[in-house]
């Protein structure tokens, strides 16, 4: 039988979906619930003064109105996954930042709630805010590493000053934020002192655990349900301040409570991409090698936090080079505190490193692709360790080809089509591979169905199908019998769904629990005197096409295999826990805490998956509009499980990467620290008339140092790289060096 590793193959969950069966969390059923409307605060800093709350509950229906004053001991501030606290809402009376959450209203109708809370009139003691970089107020401090590493190899400063080329720029990202389809919803509901939470989540045990931490109850007595996510891309990895205030309404209530926040609220309830500004240095000899690296970053968080995503640690590693310095700030500001947004270091970090390669290249008179090829390294250089395995250039090679690079003129503004100039970029993308420590349940039936149980998250990205790939394969059973559940913490617990670990993560426990199944079928089957397996080799014997089968073609149904060990059905239960994690990761895993393995950070052996981004854009001479006919995109990501859905993923993530390059910025009120474009017709991302042609190469790649199935893992990786290739594609266009992000028809006028 062929492996179904590797093999395309459609959603198991897709007629659910497309047919409206799937339920989301808003979508479960609860008995008579009452409604909440959120109050947000029109100030980002201040504090405040009074509620005036009559004429809000003097509307018929309104059941409740919680605010500091009647509920703000009753609970405190989610933690979060990095970076320390941050901001408190109903807490006290004081306001960190606009849309910050000051109260919750309650009725028997949604309608009523918003009406209500819009009666609400709330008096404050306004400060003025501090919004982002260069604003009087804001407190910038180097971050110690402890969360991230900075690295220093040998001295920069002498390279630099010896050099006989360099790059000395800044690089600008904007604020993003992400936007899922899905809204930020919470529905609760209370009975006899266990609170159960439907909540769209990409970490349902570290969303229970949390909650629990914040009302101060047992995590045993909290119960999680989040079948579906509508998109999250980081958004519903961490606990929200929502959650805790939606439990104590239905509490206060005794009665189911439901939340769908507004799409401009979810701009300030939950988290976002911080800005961030780079000086990037780099040192060259005549012939184009790499002599000094210098990368420092800067980035906003809120008031008491200290999160940041400090991408140095892939930009250090990423070209062979002697000497490397590297640096992370914070600058704190009146906002939000930020969090996990697809590719989250990489995205913003190596649009500087690599739109500086390009400015290299260009200073050289080397071709940018060349130029990669002379500083590629089989080893990282902050410290000698080898890559796992490196496929970074054989995707440069792929891509190039396809996208007809070698006719390309190195001159800028040398290419054109009428009134269009046309431009052509490349960068380079790369990904940690992590990993985490989870646990599934098996269940093998003798008809030849199976069932795997697992807490994982489905956040879009195909994790049922790849979980019933998984063990389909591994018992030899039809894929279409295969069921599967997630995203529920009755279930044997799963790692958070982020940092391109998922599909590792789960299919090492899922292939573990089914290894388990067949040892004991097979251990069965050789010591009994009855069947044909006497005397032969346990290890030996697989599960294939409904039978289990030896070597030599001996075979019997699965049906009496399976009945042999236990009637009708067979469970094992499994807990995988990667070589480098301790024993004790899966009791973390237990509390909320993931263990994550990284790949920037494993012993002995450094593990990334890389790729290759390339892109055309056209810019009309006289408009200075921008228009992307085609992206090429190359990636060397070791096991693909499902390559259908792998392609999906790897062109969502280019796409994207052209809404960060071209479109994607959240525009900011300085004088009010106020988010002013907070809807999805005025955040723009790409639409269909924005993408042409998008063309995915899946570089074939065996890892056997990564993990045991060769995973590295796909959903980030597709993002990174594809804002600077854009951006060098601009110059090579106009001749115009666009350092700030996003690039718009002003930049090139």
């Amino acid at each position: 039988m062929t492996s179904l590793i590797g093999q395309p193959r459609t959603r198991i969950d897709g007629r659910a979906k497309v047919t409206g069966h799937a339920a989301y969390p808003s979508d479960e059923p609860v008995r008579n619930p009452a409604w909440a409307f959120l109050l947000t605060s029109a100030i980002a800093k201040g504090r405040i003064r009074a509620f005036d709350l009559d004429e809000a509950r003097s509307l018929p229906g309104v059941l409740d109105i919680l605010t500091h004053q009647n509920v703000g001991d009753q609970t405190k501030p989610p933690k979060q996954q990095a970076g320390g606290d941050t901001t408190t809402t109903m807490e006290s009376d004081r306001v960190w930042h606009d849309g910050q959450i000051i109260g919750v209203v309650l009725a028997d109708t949604y309608e009523t709630a918003r009406d209500a809370a819009f009666r609400v009139k709330v008096h404050y003691d306004r400060q003025a805010p501090a919004a982002t970089f260069d604003q009087p107020g804001v407190e910038a401090h180097y971050r110690e590493p402890g969360e991230h590493e900075d690295y220093e190899v040998g001295d920069v400063d002498a390279a630099l000053a010896a050099t006989e080329v360099k790059v000395d720029q800044w690089y600008e990202t904007p604020t993003q934020h992400h936007n899922p389809i899905e809204l930020f919803t919470t529905t609760a509901e209370w009975n006899e002192g266990e609170l159960t939470i439907w909540e769209p989540s990409q970490f349902v045990y570290g969303l229970r655990n949390n909650v629990a931490g914040q009302i101060g109850i047992d995590p045993a007595k909290v119960h999680v349900i989040s079948k579906f996510v509508g998109g999250a891309f980081g958004s519903k990895g961490g606990a929200t301040a929502r959650t805790a205030w939606i439990a104590i309404a239905a509490r206060r209530l005794g009665r189911a409570v439901k939340l769908v926040a507004t799409r401009d609220q979810g701009f300030t309830i939950a988290t976002y991409r911080a800005e961030t500004r780079h000086h990037l240095q780099l040192g060259a000899t005549p012939d184009g090698k790499l002599t000094a690296l210098r990368h420092e970053g800067w980035e906003v968080t809120s008031r008491p936090s200290n999160y940041n995503v400090s991408g140095t640690e892939t930009t250090a590693r990423m070209y062979a080079c002697p000497n490397i310095l590297t640096k992370v700030n914070v600058v704190h500001a009146d906002r939000n505190t930020p969090g996990f947004m697809r590719a989250p270091p990489d995205t913003p970090y190596m649009f500087a490193l690599e739109s500086a390669m390009d400015e290299l290249a260009v200073a050289m008179r080397i071709d940018p692709v060349e130029l990669r090829r002379i500083n590629d390294t089989a080893s990282d250089p902050t410290d000698g360790v080898p890559y796992s395995s490196r496929h970074l250039m054989e995707c440069f090679d792929q891509a190039a080809e396809r996208f007809g690079w070698a006719s390309r003129s190195p001159e800028p503004r040398q290419m054109r089509e009428g009134d269009w100039l046309i431009g052509w970029g490349c960068a380079s993308a790369a990904y940690p591979s992590n990993i985490a420590s989870t646990a599934a349940r098996v269940t093998l039936r003798s008809d030849g169905h199976a069932m795997v149980e697992i807490a994982g998250h489905d956040i879009g990205t195909g994790a049922y199908t790849v979980a019933a790939i998984t063990a389909a394969d591994r018992l030899g059973v039809d894929i279409d019998k295969s069921a599967v559940k997630m995203g529920d913490t009755d279930l044997p617990p799963a790692s958070l769904a982020a940092g391109s670990s998922h599909t590792a993560t789960i299919t090492h426990a899922i292939a573990k629990a089914c290894n388990g199944i067949l040892a004991k079928v097979a251990q069965a089957a050789v010591v009994s005197s009855e069947g044909p397996f006497a005397g032969k080799e346990a290890a030996s014997l697989r599960l294939s096409e409904g039978k289990l089968i030896a070597p030599d073609g001996t075979a019997e149904p699965l049906e009496q295999a399976v009945n042999r060990v236990s009637k009708g059905a067979l469970e094992v239960y499994a807990e995988h826990i990667p070589q480098g994690l301790s024993p004790e990761s899966m009791e973390k895993l237990y509390q909320g805490q993931p263990p994550m393995l990284r790949g920037q950070s494993r012993e002995g052996v450094r593990a990334y998956a890389f790729g290759a981004q390339f892109v055309e854009v056209r810019i009309h001479r006289l408009t200075c509009e921008i228009r992307v006919p085609r992206m090429v995109g190359a990636f060397a990501s070791g096991t693909i499980v499902n390559p259908l859905t792998a392609h999906s993923q790897y062109m969502g993530g280019m796409i994207w990467g052209l809404g960060a390059a071209l479109e994607e910025k959240t525009e900011i009120d300085l004088a009010h620290a106020r988010y002013v474009n907070d809807n999805i017709a005025e955040y723009h991302v790409p639409v269909n008339a924005d993408v042409s042609r998008v063309d995915v190469i899946m570089v074939p790649e065996t890892d056997q140092q990564v993990n045991p199935l060769g995973i590295k893992g796909i959903g980030e990786i597709g993002i990174v790289g594809m804002n600077a290739a854009i951006a060098n594609a601009v110059w090579h266009a106009t001749g115009r060096r666009i350092r700030k992000l996003p690039i718009r028809i002003e930049d090139l006028l």
